[in-house]
């Protein structure tokens, strides 16, 4: 099983220079939406370490709210992240109306997932502005995990990512349901700001 809080416990300097090249890239797509959100959801949020970070990022304007599918890590989520709403619901299923959020993260979800299609849907029906996503950036993920002499048996694949997306192939993924607005690279992540089309 992955270990899904490795990353933001690490005490190796280089995962946390890293983590933190990751969310400067967060913070810099957050700003070319321009200041026109007023609300956010974090889709996917594990044991909440993100959803701290991204709650900082936003500020108290904001009104922020977090989800994830499994019991433990939602209970684990709303410990670490107290006051905040954190809610029990599906990528696949979200308990939300049409347009009803501004903005919709969906951070190092997408590729644990056995339908991406169907969740980037329900993404770009739930936002009302914005979306972004981010995966890890194939094959180069798993170059830097053989490197570290991490998962040799499976290629350099983390075990729980069911999914494998190069920038240019997870650009292709969401076109059917976004136009991408701006597009980073923190080493080894691809992360994308995404505008759902017009219905």
């Amino acid at each position: 099983m992955e270990d899904f809080t490795g990353k933001y416990t690490s005490s190796s300097g280089i995962a946390k220079r890293l983590i933190e090249g990751f969310f400067s890239a967060i913070a810099s797509l957050y700003r070319q939406t321009g200041g026109a959100v007023g609300s956010a959801l974090e889709v996917g949020a594990g044991e909440g370490f993100s959803t701290r970070r991204l709650h900082a990022m936003l500020g108290e304007g904001v009104a922020f709210e977090a989800s994830e599918l499994l019991p433990d890590q939602v209970a684990a989520a709303r410990a670490r992240n107290p006051g905040l709403t954190v809610t029990r619901e599906s990528v696949y299923d979200l308990q939300r109306a049409a347009d009803s959020v501004d903005l919709v993260f969906c951070l190092e979800v997408l590729e644990h997932l056995h339908d991406p299609p169907r969740a980037l849907a329900e993404l770009a029906r739930v936002a009302r502005r914005y979306v972004i996503v981010s995966t890890p950036n194939e094959p180069l993920w798993r170059v830097l995990n053989c490197a570290r002499g991490k998962y040799l048996r499976h290629w350099g694949n983390t075990p729980g990512h069911v999914q494998h997306w190069s920038t240019g192939t997870l650009r292709a993924l969401v076109a059917e349901h976004f136009e991408v607005c701006a597009l980073r690279r923190p080493l080894p992540w691809s992360c994308l700001l995404l505008k759902p089309h017009a219905t």
